[in-house]
């Protein structure tokens, strides 16, 4: 263990700023806990060796983690965010489908399963589509094609594979 911790300070205050871990023991620093004295505030983890971050840990002042951020395509951006229970469960997922930081769509679990996605398809900062799932299979999805906040068109999936469009007045 003696080696794989590099811990860094702010030469003003002696507080602790950094620490740079060594993980697996290669002799490259894969894991960097960025603190406020005794406290994590954000871990960033390189977990495939790439020299890429791969895994991003927001803690709170609890020192909980509040969120952990991903990147889809592996290239050391994040571009979705995992916001969990107190159970330790996936709650919500916030994604970035255009992998600008602006989170377009967001997804609902419950015990572990998807239940519910809201999307804004058109960039405009509202969601325009609603998606509702029954025992992790798309059962409807909504949309408002008015642009008026709530949705005006609908489509049923129903278990038997048959589909059904609706008009919501």
């Amino acid at each position: 263990m003696a080696g794989r911790i590099e811990p860094a300070y702010d030469p003003a205050t002696g507080k602790l700023q950094l620490l740079k871990y060594d993980a697996d023991g290669d002799r490259r620093i894969d894991t960097w806990s960025y603190m406020d004295g005794s406290r994590v505030v954000l871990v960033e983890i390189d977990r495939d060796r790439d020299s890429k971050i791969d895994r991003w840990e927001y803690y709170g002042p609890d020192q909980q983690i509040e969120r952990v951020g991903f990147s889809r395509a592996n290239d050391g951006t994040a571009d979705s965010w995992a916001y969990y229970a107190p159970d330790g469960s996936m709650a919500r997922l916030e994604v970035s489908t255009h992998r600008d930081g602006v989170v377009d769509r967001t997804e609902y679990f419950e015990a572990g399963a998807i239940v519910r996605a809201e999307v804004d398809t058109d960039a405009d900062g509202k969601t325009d589509k609603w998606e509702t799932y029954e025992s992790r299979r798309l059962a409807a999805v909504a949309f408002d094609t008015k642009r008026k906040g709530s949705p005006d068109r609908r489509i049923v999936y129903a278990p038997d594979g048959t589909v059904r469009a609706e008009v919501i007045p």
